[in-house]
């Protein structure tokens, strides 16, 4: 890993963290930190809801700097545990909210046009929705309980994380196929704003789960590894 400067401090005001990047609101439920902070530092809300601030500031670097890579010093301190449950919240919201959102739009769109046409569309949403469930489905029962006991210093000779990397299905690369169908023939009759706001939800959606994705490759497969080579 390449250093990087810090871009987010602890002695940031809270406030200011969220008018310098909006998109950073779509992190703060996952900390369980909600709006109406105040003048509060950074610090001082992790230190309220029992975040590790370091933690936190590279999360929020991560989402919001293209050029930013977590030093070696700063990933070797990240809790395992802490990085799980971040993973784990940020699943149900894909899950439960993100992709639910999608596809409420969609549905609103696509239900004047053409029959043949929402059909299609609706059936390559499904199967992604299905893939990106099975996707989280496999990490909240076999990886996620495996690295967690690891951790926890039990050794489990059937599984290491490079199987996991090997399985590793590029969820990414099927929401932009999707992306691009959508953009291609949502159909025009439906008003061009819902169709703007849908496409732009899907571009927002796609960033978030690269974040996700590189949290995962860059941080948390290299610390498992790690871990397993002291058995």
């Amino acid at each position: 890993m390449t250093h990087a400067t810090r871009h987010y401090t602890a002695d940031m005001k809270m406030f200011a963290l969220v008018e310098t990047d909006h998109r950073l609101l779509l992190l703060l439920p996952r900390f369980n930190i909600e709006l109406g902070f105040g003048e509060q530092s950074i610090r001082t809300a992790c230190q309220k809801h029992d975040i590790d601030t370091d933690f936190f500031l590279m999360i929020c670097n991560i989402y919001s700097f293209e050029d930013y890579m977590p030093d070696e010093e700063t990933a070797q301190k990240v809790d395992v545990c802490q990085l799980i449950a971040y993973l784990s919240k940020s699943h149900g919201y894909y899950l439960n909210h993100r992709l639910q959102a999608i596809n409420r739009e969609l549905q609103a769109i696509i239900k004047n046009g053409e029959k043949a046409h929402a059909t299609i569309l609706t059936r390559f949403f499904k199967e992604y929705e299905k893939e990106i469930s099975d996707h989280f489905t496999y990490e909240e029962n076999v990886v996620f309980p495996y690295i967690l006991g690891v951790a926890g210093g039990h050794k489990n000779t059937d599984y290491r994380i490079d199987k996991f990397e090997e399985n590793h299905t590029n969820i990414n690369d099927k929401l932009s196929d999707l992306k691009n169908i959508l953009i291609k023939y949502l159909p025009e009759t439906s008003a061009l704003e819902e169709r703007m706001n849908l496409i732009f939800n899907i571009f927002s959606f796609e960033l978030d789960l690269r974040k996700h994705t590189l949290l995962e490759d860059w941080i948390l497969v290299p610390k498992v590894r790690q871990m397993e080579l002291l058995w």
